[in-house]
């Protein structure tokens, strides 16, 4: 009886391994470029970096894609490992002559230390519906949420050199 529980003690782990082998890990935060070039306003009050994450996450798991969240990500980890940055945030505008806000940010997809692929996603916004209404933080926040439904896309057949978004 006991070679049958370690036989399969050692098939659960070898289904488990194999399972987070699949995976894809993300970001908790998405980071701002160190070379960008972003208001500090946007960086204090619109809290892009944890939105951007948060609606990748949210995205990835729609497409069913298996995915672990890891409080910092790097190329050399093992397994499927996104890095991503927020390399430019626009606000120009406001809610009463009409809003004009960008995003960009630029990611790459790693096996195992491996480039799989890579891209830049960017978005624009003019605030939607009832645009008069809202913030620029909350139009930044319609920018990134696309961004995040972009990549999370492109997540399920990652390409090099790819352009999401509004190019």
């Amino acid at each position: 009886m006991h070679k049958y529980r370690s036989a399969a003690a050692v098939a659960a782990l070898a289904v488990a391994g194999a399972a987070q082998a699949d995976s894809i890990t993300l970001p908790r935060s998405v980071p701002y470029a160190a070379d960008s070039h972003i208001a500090s306003n946007i960086k204090a009050e619109c809290d892009l970096p944890n939105k951007l994450a948060a609606y990748l996450a949210e995205y990835a798991q729609e497409k069913r894609l298996e995915t672990r969240i890891a409080d910092e990500v790097s190329a050399g980890d093992p397994g499927k490992v996104l890095v991503m940055e927020i390399e430019e945030a626009v606000s120009r505008g406001n809610a009463f002559i009409g809003h004009q806000k960008f995003t960009r940010a630029r990611g790459t997809l790693y096996q195992d230390g491996q480039e799989i692929g890579n891209f830049i996603a960017q978005r624009y916004s003019m605030g939607g519906a009832f645009a008069g209404y809202k913030g620029s933080c909350s139009v930044l926040g319609r920018t990134v949420k696309a961004i995040g439904s972009d990549v999370a896309q492109w997540l399920t057949a990652p390409t090099k050199d790819a352009q999401l978004g509004d190019s």
